[in-house]
């Protein structure tokens, strides 16, 4: 039997690439691991092709048709490169997107979050929405921000640290429970 997976088109998250001057390259690598569609701006673009990551969508009016073959190309128009690619992502019937990016207004996220799974790496941080009742194991002395304002926050297996800031009791699962919506998090990477 062979290790090798078929994945299907859109099984995986899509991968938007906003900013690697604070990423990682070994997580970079995990996120390509299952070759996920890779959309990106120009100057991430060139990044990319220098260490030979194929590319499969640019957010831009034009692209340099000597970067690499057979992309596509999305026009921002009038929006951000962040709205735009999310769009598309939703039009195209995709269920979820990684995103990295050196700064994110998780605000904007809100109207897409509904649509489709969306994660932010940020440098160190990983951020995403949460509905309430959310619990997830976690070692012992982690750190949880709560980036949302919430109503009746109850939690189980952390610590509050103030201003948002918690910090995992025991090796064990934790929760987050809430009135409304959803809410976001962020964790270490």
């Amino acid at each position: 039997m062979s290790s090798h997976h078929i994945v299907r088109e859109k099984q995986e998250p899509a991968l938007l690439l906003l900013s690697l001057d604070n990423f990682s390259d070994e997580l970079l690598g995990q996120l390509l691991e299952w070759s996920p569609t890779v959309i990106t701006t120009p100057q991430v673009a060139e990044q990319l092709d220098s260490v030979e990551i194929k590319i499969d969508v640019i957010i831009a009016d034009e692209i340099d048709q000597n970067l690499q073959s057979d992309i596509k190309q999305i026009s921002p128009a009038g929006t951000s490169p962040l709205h735009a690619a999310l769009n598309y992502l939703i039009k195209n019937e995709y269920k979820a997107v990684n995103i990295v990016a050196d700064e994110i207004d998780i605000e904007e996220l809100t109207v897409f979050v509904p649509q489709i799974n969306i994660v932010v790496y940020s440098a160190d941080k990983k951020i995403y929405a949460i509905n309430p009742g959310f619990s997830k194991w976690k070692p012992a002395g982690e750190s949880i921000r709560i980036l949302s304002l919430y109503l009746n926050l109850r939690t189980s297996g952390l610590a509050d640290s103030g201003n948002g800031n918690f910090t995992t009791v025991a090796d064990g699962f934790f929760s987050i429970d809430f009135d409304g919506g959803f809410l976001f998090i962020a964790e270490e990477v």
